[in-house]
């Protein structure tokens, strides 16, 4: 058995093995595969960075609704990037949402731009992002009005009411207090819809609240510098001498709340205001529309009773006029008389009583006001509690000429001045009252007691011998009293006959005689008429009278010369 070139044994009748070259040529197709992938791989890596625009960071304070891979962002619902990373901040309070944006969104990475987590929320304006239960939650944008780039951003917790490049005005507001009022409140003009709240919040440093008011293109033409916004929120329900006033602006107001503005007449054709001019907010219409006050004076009231009832901002009344309202009540201690009063200091506006007092209070020095006040005081000026509601006890003050006060000395100097007060007519009334209690407690009942016994056994015994003289009397007058009784009925009986007889008999016999009467008073009337033929009877009558009385005297003269006449007779001449 022949060795082969190795040393091994070849069997007998083999072949002798050949070396065959492998052939150079293409390489295989099947590498074309991996190839191709990473091809492709590369070219989506190269196109996804081409697209890929600016990472931005969002914080907000919970990642409710916000998944990393999941939740897309969207501007008018196209997709402008996608949250990569979720995660908590330094220190714990806020989560931070890492986004990619799109090349095209770079815009959106700048100053001023707002991101909010759309979802299903239910407030009293109604059910916003409905949709979102099928599709999911996402991230929406509001693109800020500034080109300076910027990757951090704080999310707003609740969706802008209105968009950041809506046509319009934005306004702020500032009130005492919020009412009734929350984002999106609606705001009027004249009863139509023109713009809405958008943000309110507390001003720490003048106890105020601002609000931020939005109103849309071309209404915002119609705010001038002049125009008067008021609370429109609710019902405005006021009972007067002319009736009863119902006032609300819509259906929505009363759920929601609402801002109404008016610009006066004088004012219509002023310049719009700027954006970002400040407007009070009134409490009503009316308060909103009425002139500006000045500078008010502050006057200090001290009333000894009690103040309950009268509270902060309660009127300040001057014959039916408002001119004023309390600002502020506290309770002082008087070292001097050891007495408690309650001081309270109210900010009063006497040109609201127009005329004249509206121009001298208007033009008038501090020094002017407090001469005129001071003269006001001495002709019995006074300020007094009153009641302002029967039902609810509340009181309001009120400022009134009292002739009969006691004169009180003015001091010009302090500040703010002193106006002196009288007491409420309750509080007189229960001076009054305890006047006379203390007056009938001095007085000695128990004398007087002893002194009403003496009085009543006294008028027991008289009343006893009163009885007894009564008995007697009935013991010895009732029989005559019988017998006069009787012959008075039959007195009355033939008086009754006699009335009957006269009724028949005399009274047309008598009438008969004053027929006859009217008739001889007649004749007589025309007997004694001027011309009648009796007067000059008469007259001739009275005439021989006459001449038969003077012959009389004559013969009694005669006589009373010569009684003997009688006996001799007229002696004759010679």
């Amino acid at each position: 058995m022949p060795d082969d070139e190795t040393g091994a044994t070849r069997p007998t009748g083999a072949s002798e093995p050949r070396i065959v070259e492998p052939r150079r040529g293409r390489p295989s197709l099947v590498w074309g595969i991996p190839l191709a992938a990473a091809l492709i791989g590369l070219a989506l890596v190269v196109n996804t960075l081409a697209q890929r625009g600016p990472t931005i960071t969002v914080s907000f304070a919970s990642a409710d609704g916000i998944q990393a891979g999941t939740t897309k962002v969207k501007y008018r619902d196209v997709d402008i990037g996608s949250v990569t990373d979720v995660a908590l901040s330094e220190d714990r309070s806020r989560i931070v949402a890492t986004i990619d944006l799109v090349q095209r969104a770079e815009s959106f990475a700048v100053e001023g731009t707002r991101f909010w987590v759309v979802r299903p929320r239910f407030a009293g304006s109604g059910i916003t992002g409905v949709g979102t239960l099928l599709s999911g939650s996402y991230i929406a944008v509001d693109p800020g009005p500034s080109d300076t780039p910027e990757t951090a951003f704080v999310g707003e917790e609740e969706p802008p009411v209105v968009a950041s490049d809506a046509p319009g005005t934005r306004f702020v507001l500032n009130a005492d207090a919020l009412g009734s009022l929350d984002i999106g409140s609606p705001v009027y003009f004249r009863g139509i819809q023109v713009g809405q709240v958008e943000r309110f919040s507390l001003d720490p440093d003048r106890n105020r609240i601002s609000l931020g008011v939005f109103v849309k293109s071309p209404y915002d033409r119609l705010v001038t510098g002049e125009t008067r916004f008021w609370h429109a929120s609710g019902v405005d329900l006021r009972m007067d001498a002319s009736g009863v006033t119902l006032r609300t602006q819509s259906i929505a107001t009363i759920l929601l709340g609402g801002v109404a503005f008016e610009t006066p007449t004088f004012a219509s054709h002023a310049e719009p205001a700027a954006d970002g001019h400040a407007f009070a907010l009134a409490s009503d219409r009316t308060a909103a529309l009425k002139a500006p006050d000045s500078d008010p004076q502050t006057l200090v009231l001290h009333f000894p009773q009690s103040v309950r009832g009268l509270s902060i901002g309660a009127a300040v009344d001057f014959r039916g006029v408002e001119i004023g309202r309390v600002r502020s009540m506290n309770v002082e201690y008087d070292t001097v008389s050891g007495a408690f009063t309650a001081r309270v200091v109210a900010d009063t506006y006497p040109q609201r009583l127009g005329g004249d007092i509206e121009t001298f209070s208007r033009q008038a020095t501090p020094e002017e006001r407090l001469a005129v006040l001071a003269d006001l005081i001495d002709r019995g000026l006074r300020a007094q509690l009153r009641s302002g509601n029967l039902l609810t006890g509340q009181l309001y003050v009120a400022l009134d000429f009292f002739p009969d006060a006691d004169p009180v000395s003015f001091d010009p100097d302090s500040e703010p001045p002193e106006l002196p007060t009288v007491p409420s007519d309750l509080q007189e009334l229960q001076n009054q009252v305890q006047t006379v209690f203390r007056k009938l407690a001095r007085i000695p009942f128990d004398t007087l007691a002893e002194d009403v016994q003496g009085v009543m056994a006294g008028l027991e015994s008289t009343l006893a011998r009163l009885d007894t003289v009564v008995a007697a009397v009935e013991r010895e007058t009732l029989p005559d009293v019988g017998r006069v009784m009787t012959g008075l009925a039959s007195a009355l009986a033939r008086l009754e006959a006699l009335a009957d007889t006269l009724n028949t008999a005399v009274l047309p016999e008598l009438a008969r005689s004053g027929r006859a009467l009217n008739q001889t008073l007649g004749t007589i009337e025309d007997s004694l008429a001027g011309d009648a033929p009796l007067q000059q009877e008469a007259r001739q009558a009275l005439r021989a009278v006459s001449e038969a009385a003077r012959s009389i005297r004559t013969l009694t003269d005669s006589l009373e010369r010569n009684p003997e006449a009688l006996l001799t007779g007229r002696p004759t001449d010679g």
